[in-house]
């Protein structure tokens, strides 16, 4: 059907195009310019901002007409002596005036046109100039070219390019700069006499706003709540809906009433209806979100036109006019284009008199479309008459589509001529059914494909050809294939144009066609006056009976053409009518009618039965006899049944709640589900959870999610009592309540969860507004607001009245607290997000989720049990040939319902067919039920899908011992309409003795459900619900229960049916308003989950129900039989014996004449052929199908040969199944007896059954017993596998099962919804190959609000993107499960809050307990500072406790007894092994780089809200002995912690760290410095302190590598960072401790000395700093309680310290620290030590000065703590563990200095390298490794000590002896430490054998006869470390070794590091 165009054609030609595109790309700074072929076609503009002005409206620019800035001084460039100066005379002399050139023939050359142009000098006279219409703009004010180019009509001088120029030249005297737009006023054209007149003004910008201000202000001056304007066939226009009557036209002027009297046919009277003339500025070209748009020609003419510049051009939106009563107001345009030249601002001409009695008579109302020219003023009975102008609006937009085109090339581009308009007009009409409405966008499309097809040939020359893919992703031109009916030749216009004398005949001609169904007049037609007399002349004497549209046609030579269409046919006229109501309006006019009494005599007239009685006289006489069954129940009833009923009738019978289902009563099958989470709502929930951390990571911070610790939410719902109970079930039942921790668990009820979901009436605001001050005042809470069903009210508040109900979402949602609140959440969720999706929506596509689908190629992706059919399933089975479709119309009803629309022409449709509707169910009860004598004459009272329907309801609950049924659903729009029928089928149910059998529901969305008690009991028995006093409140809940649901409400409001649903019966829906949203959710009614453990993958088809069916009941109506005598050339004789099911959801054995008739879309070629039994069944559907409700993603069909359908079966070929025969008797068992006696030779039965019951190759229930036994068969279990039927009216079927262009049905080119607006007429079709994102930017490019929408003001703020940052959409299928969805969403999202408050926190025991233990108690388990005397009483503990050293070498104690049973790990699996815990931080936890808040922002520099913030960089060196060299590190301090530190005052060098004394007391500060080693952990890092200090002041120093300073000063701006030198990059974490404990000391001796210089006190300046390790999270502490023992709970870090630094002989101690913190600590509480000695590790309090002399190893990589603690024991030193305070460590998976990296000098690239090759024999040929020598020598004595020391491995009381140094040998060897230094601490090894000795790095306080006091075993092993060979043989030497310890060559070894990397050597010997 023609290219996919990706736009319309710019305005511009080829040529230009292509040089504006090669300059912009060369000025545009962009990488990839944008290629020349897009500019080629047009996208969407945005729209106009108020006034007329876009957002970057240049005002100085040459298109802004006026301002209201003050004029510019302009001085006229001074003429040329001697030419003419004289006012309205060009400078040759020549008159320009009007008044003399209008009978003047003028040359006027090719593109130019001759316009009217204003001197401020002759404000009386026009001058007449001609101007290239390129430069000018259409009638919508667009497409004008910037700049000018005119000729002079007096002089016939040409080529003016600028206005400036021309103005002179015309002598015009200005005082300001010259504008086009000020002096170039109107159109000039010659009237019938040929005098030039002045003629339409010309539509610049300036004029149109004021003119569309005017029209906004008259709109809101006459506008109502109740108003909406509709959309529908001919009577709605895309762009807006005007009508108006005769009266307002005649009068001409506008007028209003303030109260408006219905007539009696329920039209308005015209003359209470207004009329407001407005401009009828057609929209522009919209742009949607996320999509550059070209912005057409350049602002100045001498600028570069980039483009990607974003459209600045203006749209305008026409907005109809409402009066108070509610009726449309004509909307008709002012402005003409300029090839018309008879528009007026009022219509002017003779007037025609409307006949009287004309509805009386003709039993119609007449429809006068305007068309081309002024109508005539009508007059008389003008209230008969109803006048439109979409026909008129129509032909407007469709002549300026070629505006858009200009030039393409040499030749102009023509638009469609009056001639062409009006005969494709006629030829459309032409084409349409006696019953159809024509449609408006029909005719728009036929208007545009001819235009297009007849215009653009060379266009398509020049097109880039799109490959498949590509096509369906670009918004282009795609015009429909031609409709039936319309001649081909129009596909291509004529080459010859059409002349106006051509016009009549050939109108005449196309219409002969028809008959008399369309009548042309105009062959002697002089004036539209005349030809309107005629028509009413004739119509009167009834010669325009069989005569639907008149289209009369004005051709008088001199004249231009004049046309309109008068509409005649009954049915269209009164389509049309009440399509001129508002919905609202509609059901006021329903109401009317029936409080009045005017549908009384059709209640009356439809309760006759003619010769067969009248229904209530019938009901009245009818013998009720509960001892004898009915023919219908005696007929399917098996011997117990009958024997039952028989003892016990209905009456006599127990209740429900005084008996006990039996076994035999019980059905197994029945099972409720609804309540179940299905794995596709957990993957959108999901989805959901995604799309919010994904706006929480973006870097515009609008959701902080790390903030945030619980989750609140509120549902706003629809005001529907049903929906608002369904949805607190859902809430109730889904946990989430309890999951964040609302309720409790055992405490939930349905009542508190009410509290979380609010109907969106008057009670919503105070709900909304008490959720915003909350979210106020708690801030740390996420809010969700939900808002369901979102489609519903999206109305503008400041449209709505207060007390109307609409406007609440926009007044609530869419407030300033809302959007600027930074913790609330708003997720729209709807089926029909059509009306959220426009250039002005608040939600981002970005933030759109969309349900996926289940299936793929026929795969579950989601492995659900369920499989969802909705609205393009029900449409596919009308295309599939089925004889008996799922979705249909029922033609019997049809028929019956236009006979009355025709006998009573007064009364509503929806009155009319409501009534038949009833009608039929009473009947067909009466039928059914056999209640009435002679019951067999009532079938043709009513139609045979009724009588189906009826008795499926019936017979159903008699299948099932348990009695479960089927609902069915009949939709009743109008509440008064649904509670007639309500109350007349429960008098009929309750006559015929029914009233046990079933129930009748009334739906009324503002009332709860009302249930008969009989049934509600039978429910809780079903659902075994105990409660006395419950009741059911959602449809849901009515699962299987026999009923008839009467839905009534203006549209449906979110109601979810259940799974019994079999009907769905839409036969009295309205069809006058036909957008997409109407239609979809009506149809959703009927969405369904089938469930589908029981059938065939390939077979998921509705099977047919034959236990349900009744053989006769088809075959006694007259329907059938006169269907029967129509269709004679079917295959099947009509002699043959007929059989048919009217379940919508079966597909029949025999499929007969009668049901082929009622699907008119079935081929005759699909009935007619005979298929194989494989081809015949079911195919499931596969394609993945993309768009919302008709093209969602769920299940969709690539070729119609595939799509799942019912099957067809022709009879004449067996469709036996090899796996079905065996069921074939089991079938015909349980057949009635006429059923049996009734079927054909062939039994095609068996077929049927095997597709409901598949074999054991699929399935086993072909086997059990419920196959062969009716009694065990539940109808209710088979109908869950079938979805339901769905019933419609036939102009709505006839409508929807119709394909336009691209094969989507018809109504998905439909108006989306009646608050929006198309924003042009010249838009793509939806293309069926688009996904759910492409729909959504289709409609956000495509539509725009209307007025009273509520996101039409989203664009008056300035802003180009308007979207709410915390706004997100949920889009799915009706009935799919979204509330189980975001429910879900809601408790992951609550989780994940709680996962991000929590931390994983290692919780391990502490290792390495003695068998052992010391009772002796030192310290009373409340004591709160420790005594050093007592602390030097305590035993010093030796072992290492500490988890996380599990995988070294156990440190020798004498008193301590290793465990036998302990399995040592290596360290390789520490971090798989190591035992976490979840705990959620406290307020005193530290913080990473990932938290913000108010409160902590100084640590958050980086972050964009706040200032970087300064910082220097000062050098600080000293000298140290051991490196004997100067140290010089740097410190980046901030500015605002420079006051922590001391600088010279010459020149502002750093002198040091500023320390406090130790007699200083302060509440809010921490005395000791507090040093962090980190590396790699700049975003992990727990850096953020300050709520851990609780605000306290402290100093906080980052000890960091050279290399990482860039980083960690990026993301710690406002800390202290202390840089190391560089030759420390590769050191380990004991070089860092080493700096820093050499920089504290040595920083304290400056500090005394600048105190001792300043006369001040040296001795008590604080000597202690903290050693924290960057994992350090939380702090505890445990308080001691004599009764219940010590408990322990979290702690500021503030309080810890400052509990340590208040200690009262804390100077004594020279190392303190905490316990690390596990939840089984307190194994004895009874022995609780608070205080003890030992090892310290993470956190410590180090006394700088006491330790001076005791150093850590500034070369250890692994386990320097143990090192250094044992040396300072050694030494002397006091070490205390305050037990009392505990540490949380954080698992930081990330960085730290126990990463290590082994890689070889190659590459740098880690490799696997084992630990024996860490070491290497001296000078042999190695590789290399570029690692640390000291680590190599760690790893290596970790893993292979156990080689290396034999005899000490598993032999604690033999360890290996180590000398003043702690090294890991590995879990299975145990050392011995011991120090050389005098006067040291060291155990006592008397009678101590060791196993083995190691020297490392011997100094001169080891010596020979220090090593002769210890003894070694025979074997020992000896193992001498030093920095080289040679000082391995000095140590050798200077020990005496050799004497004891024998050596050889071969054991020397080194580390596997190059020369230059100075490796380390060590030697091994054996003891002698």
């Amino acid at each position: 059907m023609g290219n996919s165009y990706a736009g319309q054609l710019r305005t511009t030609r080829f040529e230009e195009v292509l040089h504006n595109s090669i300059e912009a790309s060369l000025r545009s700074n962009i990488v990839v310019p944008r290629p020349v072929f897009s500019q080629l076609y047009l996208e969407a503009e945005e729209p106009a901002a108020q006034n007329g002005r876009t957002e970057n409206d240049d005002e100085n620019d040459e298109d802004g007409s006026e301002s209201n800035s003050p004029p510019i001084p302009y001085q006229m460039k001074p003429p040329p002596e001697g030419c003419c100066t004289t006012d309205g005379f060009c400078q040759a002399g020549r008159d320009l005036r009007l008044s003399s050139l209008a009978s003047d023939s003028l040359d006027v050359s090719p593109g130019f046109m001759l316009i009217g142009l204003k001197s401020p000098s002759l404000p009386d006279s026009l001058l007449v100039v001609a101007v290239d219409h390129r430069f000018l703009p259409d009638e919508r004010g667009h497409n004008a070219l910037l700049g000018f180019s005119g000729n002079c009509i007096g002089c016939g001088e040409k080529g003016f390019r600028y206005f400036t120029d021309f103005a002179n030249h015309i002598n015009l005297k200005l005082s300001t700069q010259p504008k086009k737009q000020k002096h170039l006023k109107f159109h000039l054209f010659r009237n019938s006499q040929g005098v030039l007149v002045k003629g339409a003004p010309i539509c610049w910008r300036g004029h149109d706003g004021r003119i569309r201000q005017m029209s906004s202000s008259l709109s809101e001056l006459h506008a109502t709540s109740d108003e909406r304007t509709s959309s529908v066939a001919l009577l709605r226009s895309s762009h807006a809906a005007s009508s108006y009557t005769a009266a307002s036209h005649a009068n001409g002027v506008p007028q209003s009433s303030d109260t408006a009297q219905p007539l009696p046919n329920g039209i308005i009277p015209a003359s209470s209806i207004a009329q407001a003339v407005i401009n009828h500025s057609g929209p522009g070209r919209p742009s949607t979100a996320g999509m550059q748009t070209n912005a057409g020609p350049p602002k100045k003419r001498h600028k570069g036109w980039s483009p990607e510049s974003s459209a600045n051009s203006s749209s305008v939106l026409p907005s109809s006019t409402v009066a108070t009563n509610g009726a449309k107001l004509d909307a008709s345009a002012t402005l003409s284009s300029s090839q018309r030249s008879s528009a007026t601002l009022f219509p002017t001409g003779l007037s025609v008199a409307v006949p009287d009695q004309l509805l009386h008579t003709c039993g119609l109302q007449p429809v006068i479309f305007k068309g081309h020219g002024p109508l005539p003023q009508l007059t008389g009975n003008f209230n008969e008459v109803l006048v439109s102008s979409l026909l008129q609006s129509c032909y407007l937009s469709s002549q300026s589509l070629p505006r858009v085109y200009q030039h393409y090339g040499p030749s102009p581009i023509q638009p469609l001529s009056t001639e062409m308009q009006i005969l494709l007009t006629v030829y459309y009409l032409v084409q349409l059914g006696p019953e159809q409405v024509p449609l408006i966008e029909d005719l728009e499309q036929i208007f545009m494909r001819s235009w297009r097809e007849s215009h653009l040939s060379e266009i398509r020359q020049n097109q880039q050809p799109q490959t498949p893919a590509s096509q369906g992703r670009h918004y282009g031109i795609e015009a429909p294939p031609t409709l039936s009916g319309l001649p081909q030749h129009l596909g291509l216009a004529p080459q010859q144009p059409l002349t106006p004398s051509q016009l009549p005949w050939l109108a005449q001609l196309a219409a002969s066609s028809c008959g008399e169904g369309v009548v042309v007049l105009g062959e002697h037609v002089g004036s539209l006056a005349q030809g309107l007399q005629q028509m009413f002349s004739k119509l009167m004497e009834g010669r325009f009976e069989n005569t639907n549209y008149i289209v009369v046609i004005v051709t008088a030579s001199g004249h231009e053409t004049q046309s309109c269409v008068v509409v005649t046919g009954k049915h269209q006229c009164r389509a049309l009518a009440e399509n001129m109501f508002s919905p609202n309006e509609g059901l006021r006019e329903i109401n009317y009618q029936l409080s009045s009494g005017e549908a009384q005599e059709l209640i009356q007239f439809c309760s006759s039965l003619g010769q067969d009685g009248d229904i209530d006289s019938l009901l009245d006489g009818a013998t009720l006899d509960s001892n004898e069954p009915s023919p219908l129940s005696s007929s399917q009833e098996s011997t117990d049944e009958k024997s039952l009923k028989n003892t016990h009738s209905p009456k006599d019978s127990l209740s429900p709640k005084d008996r006990v289902l039996t076994p035999k009563e019980t059905c197994s099958e029945f099972s409720v589900e609804w309540r179940d989470i299905r794995p596709i709502q957990l993957a959108v929930a999901r989805k959901l959870l995604s799309h919010v951390c994904a706006i929480a990571d973006s870097s515009t911070q609008n959701l902080d999610l790390v903030s945030f610790d619980r989750v609140s939410f509120l549902i706003l719902v629809p005001p529907s009592e049903v929906t608002f109970q369904q949805t607190v079930l859902h809430l109730w039942s889904s946990g989430v309540l309890q999951e964040l921790g609302t309720l409790e668990q055992d405490s939930v009820s349905q009542r508190q969860a009410e509290h979380y979901v609010v109907k969106m009436d008057q009670s919503a605001q105070v709900r909304v507004d008490s959720l915003i001050q909350e979210a106020h005042t708690n801030s740390y809470t996420l809010y969700i607001l939900v808002h369901d069903h979102a489609h519903w009210d999206i109305s503008s508040a400041s449209y709505c009245s207060t007390d109307s109900g609409l406007g609440l979402v926009d007044q609530l949602l869419n407030s300033r607290k809302v959007r600027d609140a930074p913790n609330i959440l708003i997720l729209h969720v709807t089926s029909f997000p059509f009306a959220l999706q426009t250039q002005f929506t608040r939600i981002s596509p970005y933030n759109e989720i969309h349900w996926p689908s289940s299936y793929s190629n026929d795969v579950d992706l989601y492995h659900e049990r369920t499989r969802y059919f909705g609205v393009s399933e029900l449409l596919e089975s009308t295309r599939s040939g089925s004889s008996l479709p799922l979705m249909r119309c029922d033609t019997s009803f049809e028929s019956m319902a236009s006979a009355l629309e025709e006998r009573f022409p007064k009364l509503h449709s929806a009155v009319i067919r409501t009534t038949v509707l009833i009608h039929h169910y009473c009947a067909a009860l009466m039928a059914v039920s056999g209640r009435i004598g002679g019951s067999h004459n009532l079938h043709k009272h009513t139609s045979v899908e009724t009588l189906g329907i009826v008795q499926a309801l019936l017979s159903a609950a008699q299948q099932c011992p348990a009695h479960h049924g089927h609902m069915i659903l009949l939709r009743i729009p109008s509440l008064a309409l649904a509670a007639w029928a309500h109350r007349r089928l429960s008098r009929v149910r309750r006559q015929l003795g029914l009233e046990e059998s079933f129930e009748i529901i009334l739906g009324n969305p503002s009332q709860p459900l009302n249930i008969g008690h009989n049934f509600i009991d039978q429910i809780k028995l079903w659902l075994k619900i105990q409660e006395a006093d419950w009741v059911p409140r959602t449809y849901l809940e009515l699962e299987a229960l026999p009923c008839i649901l009467i839905l009534s409400g203006a549209e449906p409001q979110g109601e979810s049916l259940p799974r019994s649903l079999k009907y769905c019966d839409l036969r009295v829906i309205s069809c006058s308003y036909l957008q997409r949203t109407t239609v979809e959710q009506e149809l959703g009614l009927a969405a369904y989950l089938l469930k589908t453990e029981s059938r065939s993958p390939h077979n998921p088809g509705p099977g047919s129900d034959l236990l349900e069916s009744d053989g006769e009941k088809l075959s006694t109506t007259d329907i059938e039989e006169e269907e029967s005598q129509e269709n004679e050339s079917s295959p099947v004789s009509s002699n043959q014996p007929v059989q048919s099911s009217p379940d919508v959801g079966t597909s029949d054995p025999f499929p007969t004449q009668s049901s082929t008739s009622t699907s008119p879309n079935v081929p005759k070629s699909a009935m007619d052929s005979t298929t194989q039994p494989s081809q015949a069944q079911a195919q499931p559907p596969t394609a993945q199908s993309s768009s919302q409700s008709f093209l969602y993603p769920q299940l969709s069909f690539p070729h119609s040969s595939q799509s799942l359908t019912l099957p067809v079966y022709s009879l004449a070929q067996p469709i036996f199944h090899p796996l079905a025969q065996t069921n074939s008797l089991a079938y015909f068992q349980t057949l009635p007896q006429h059923q049996v006696a009734h079927a054909p030779p062939q039994p095609l039965a068996p077929a049927v059954r095997s597709r409901r019951h598949p074999s054991k190759s699929t399935s086993s229930s072909s086997s059990s017993p419920r196959a062969s036994s009716p009694h065990l068969s539940c109808s209710w279990a088979r109908g869950v596998s079938r979805p339901p039927s769905v019933l419609l009216p036939r102009s709505l079927y006839d409508i929807i099962t119709a394909n336009d262009g691209s094969g989507l049905p018809r109504c998905t080119s439909f108006l989306p919804h009646m608050s929006v607006a198309w924003a042009s007429s010249f838009r793509p079709l939806l293309s069926k190959m688009m996904t759910c994102t492409e729909q959504s930017l289709y409609y956000r490019q495509w539509t725009v609000p209307r007025p009273y929408h509520m996101d039409s003001n989203n664009r008056t703020e300035g802003r180009s993107d308007n979207f709410h940052p915390r706004r997100l959409l949920l889009s799915g299928p009706p009935q799919v499960g979204k509330t189980g969805a975001y429910l879900h969403f809601l408790g992951i999202l609550s989780r994940m809050l709680i996962r991000l408050m929590e931390v994983d926190i290692y919780n391990e025991e502490e290792i390495h307990f003695s068998v052992q233990k010391d009772d002796v108690q030192y310290n009373p388990p409340d004591a709160l500072w420790p005594d050093p005397e007592v602390v030097k009483a305590l035993p010093f503990d030796y072992t290492v406790h500490d988890p996380k050293y599990d995988d070294i070498s156990l440190v020798y104690c004498p008193g301590y007894k290793p465990a036998c049973d302990a399995t040592p790990v290596r360290q390789e699996d520490m971090c798989l092994r190591r035992r976490t815990t979840r705990i959620k931080l406290s307020k005193y936890a530290a913080f990473n780089t990932y938290h913000h808040c108010e409160q902590c922002h100084l640590y958050l520099g980086f972050n964009p809200r706040y200032q970087i913030y300064e910082s220097t960089l000062h050098a600080f060196t000293f000298t140290h002995l051991l490196l004997g060299e100067e140290i010089q590190l740097y410190f980046i301090i901030p500015k605002s912690k420079e006051h922590y530190f001391s600088f010279n005052q010459p020149g502002g060098q750093l002198e040091g760290m500023r320390l406090p004394l130790a007699a200083d007391r302060s509440p809010d500060c921490i005395k000791s410095p507090i040093f962090t080693p980190t590396t790699g952990r700049h975003e992990h890092g727990l850096f953020n302190l300050y709520h851990a200090m609780d605000g306290a002041s402290h100093l906080h120093i980052l000890v960091i590598k050279e290399y990482e300073m860039a980083v960690y000063k990026k993301y710690w701006p406002n800390h202290i960072l202390l840089v190391l030198p560089p030759v420390f990059n590769g050191a380990g974490i004991g070089a860092a401790h080493f700096l820093i404990k050499e920089l504290s000391y040595h920083n304290l001796e400056l500090e005394r000395s600048r105190r001792q210089e300043g006369s001040g006190a040296t001795g008590d300046v604080w000597p202690f700093i903290i050693l924290a390790d960057d994992s350090c999270v939380m702090w505890n502490v445990v308080e001691f309680d004599a009764r219940n023992g010590p408990a322990e709970h979290a702690a500021s870090l503030k309080q810890v310290l400052q509990h340590m630094e208040d200690c009262p002989h804390l100077a004594h101690y020279g190392l303190c620290g905490i316990r690390k913190w596990s939840s089984r600590v307190f194994t004895d509480p009874t022995t609780w030590e608070p205080f003890s000695r030992g090892h310290l590790h993470d956190f410590l309090l180090l006394n700088v000065d006491r330790s001076q002399n005791v150093q850590y190893d500034q070369n250890r990589f692994t386990c320097h703590d143990v090192d250094f603690t044992l040396r300072l024991h050694s030494a002397g030193l006091l070490i205390c563990r305050f037990n009392n305070f505990s540490v949380m460590k954080k698992q930081i998976a990330i960085g730290g200095y126990r990463t290590f990296i082994i890689k070889t000098k190659m590459t740098d690239v880690p490799t696997s390298v084992g630990p024996s090759q860490y070491v290497c024999a001296p000078d042999s040929k190695h590789l290399f490794l570029a690692t640390p020598a000291q680590l190599l020598l760690e790893k290596y004595l970790q893993h292979t000590s156990h080689k290396l020391f034999p005899l000490s491995t598993k032999n604690y009381d033999h360890p290996v002896l180590s000398v003043d140094f702690y090294i890991n040998l590995g879990p299975e060897v145990t050392v011995c430490f011991v120090s050389s230094r005098p006067h040291s601490v060291n155990i006592c090894t008397t009678g101590l054998l060791f196993s083995g000795l190691l020297l490392c790095f011997a100094d001169a306080f080891v010596t020979p006869s220090f090593l002769k006091k210890f003894s070694f075993l025979k074997g020992a092993t000896l193992c001498v470390i030093g920095a080289d060979r040679s000082s391995l043989r000095q140590t050798v030497g200077r020990l005496e070794l050799e004497e004891e310890w024998r050596f050889r060559l071969s054991d020397e070894f080194q580390t596997a590091n190059a020369k230059e990397d100075w490796p380390l050597f060590f030697l091994t010997g054996k003891h002698i």
